[in-house]
This record gives C-alpha cells, sequence and structure tokens, in this order.
C-alpha cells in the first residue's frame, strides 16, 4: 500500500467498510459487554446521534441506557430529556445512579419546540447526554441533530417507532430494540463499520456496576424549555 494513503488510512476519523470504526470519538461503555464488543470504539459514541426504534414504549429501553447515563452524571454537565412520554420517576433514577440534580426534563409545547430544544442542548456544550422523544421527522431535521450532537460532543438519543426502520436516517447508530423474556434483543440496523447479521441479547437483570444512590430523591423540575441553560 502506498505510504501516504496508509498514513491516511490510520487517522482516527476514517473507518473501513471490514473492519469497526475506529473514531477518536469518547465512548461510553454500555454496562453490557456483549453489547459493547459490538459497537464502534466498545460503547455509546459522544459527539453522534444514536436512533432507537422500539415496537412500544417501556420495554427496557431506558434501563438499557441507565448504566451510560449513570457515569456521565459524575460529570458538571447536564443530562436533558425533552418531550419524554412520562415524567421520570426520580427515586428510579436515583437509585440508579443519577444525579438529579443536574437533570433537565423539558415539555415544549409544540413539536417545532422539542425538535429545537434538543438541537440546542445538543450543540451548546453544556449537556453531557440529550434524550429526545421527537414527532414529525423529517431528513433534514435528523441531519440538524446529528450536527449538533458533533458540534457540541454530546451523546444524542432520539426515541423513534420501529416503522421507521426502512426511513433514511443520518444518525452515526440505529437500534431496534425487541423485548425478550430477560431483557432485549438489540439487532443493529447501522453502524460505523457496517451492520450486524444477529441481533445482540442482552440481559437486564444482570448488574452492570451502576452506582446506587441514596433511596431517597428530590422531586423532578418539568419546564417547557432549556433556554436559559442552551442559549449562547
Amino acid at each position: 500500500m502506498n505510504a501516504s494513503l496508509d498514513l491516511v488510512l490510520q487517522h482516527p476519523g476514517i473507518w473501513r467498510g471490514d473492519q469497526l470504526a475506529q473514531t477518536d470519538e469518547y465512548t461510553l461503555p454500555t454496562g453490557f459487554a456483549e453489547l459493547d464488543e459490538q459497537l464502534p470504539g466498545g460503547g455509546w459514541a459522544r459527539g453522534a446521534l444514536t436512533e432507537i426504534l422500539l415496537e412500544r414504549e417501556g420495554i427496557g429501553e431506558l434501563r438499557l441506557l441507565l448504566p451510560a447515563l449513570a457515569r456521565v452524571s459524575t460529570q458538571s454537565t447536564w443530562q436533558a430529556w425533552v418531550s419524554p412520554p412520562h415524567i421520570p420517576y426520580a427515586p428510579a433514577l436515583s437509585t440508579a445512579g443519577i444525579n438529579l440534580k443536574q437533570l433537565l426534563v423539558a415539555q415544549p409545547q409544540t413539536p417545532a419546540d422539542a425538535w429545537w430544544t434538543a438541537e440546542q442542548a445538543l450543540r451548546s456544550g453544556a449537556c453531557s447526554a440529550v434524550l429526545a422523544w421527537l414527532s414529525t421527522p423529517d431528513e433534514k431535521r435528523m441531519r440538524r441533530l446529528q450536527l449538533g450532537a458533533e458540534t457540541g460532543k454530546a451523546w444524542g438519543v432520539l426515541f423513534r417507532s420501529a416503522s421507521a426502520a426502512q426511513e433514511r436516517s443520518t444518525a452515526a447508530l440505529r437500534l431496534r430494540l425487541e423485548a425478550t423474556a430477560n431483557g432485549l434483543a438489540v439487532h443493529i440496523l447501522k453502524r460505523r463499520g457496517g451492520q450486524v447479521s444477529k441481533p445482540v441479547l442482552v440481559d437486564l437483570q444482570q448488574t452492570n456496576g451502576v452506582r446506587r444512590a441514596r433511596p431517597s430523591a428530590p422531586a423532578l423540575s418539568v419546564v417547557p424549555s432549556l433556554r436559559a441553560v442552551v442559549r449562547n
């Protein structure tokens, strides 16, 4: 191989189709070794958007993310949840190791405001993780979320219906979750480095080394906007 080309291919931002991506993005271990083995960099990528497709809500999607969310709770940055379908249960999050003082929950009044809020939270650099449940997606909006995550070096997670599996997406990682007896079957539809032919079986009952907090927890504050936090 040409020496100059070989040098280019060694750059951490370059990936080849016959291998998992080697990137310089900071990754967060998922807490599940079997899943880490299949994800570029060995975990959830910061500076990128992860799209999670669900057949229905409440099958364990948040439990899949909690170990990583607990890890970023040790940082002096915010976590933002935008338009969750239900108000998060504070005691359960605290028990899982989430620092509630650094958790922002926003319920914007319109879909357009929700997309704006998610994008700005990702882009701001003030949030280590942004979880969003958004309606009326399109390619332009999806691209803006991905670019926002890249700009702010944030871990972005977008929840959508499994019916969107055949649609194009600019997300760096796309997963479709299916409930199993002990946890989830994680179908990797898109990743840097290629698809995975078989689902990854994740046992949500295993111990993930998540730090446990005190049972008592303050109530969550739900706000209509994050403008005071994400504005430049």
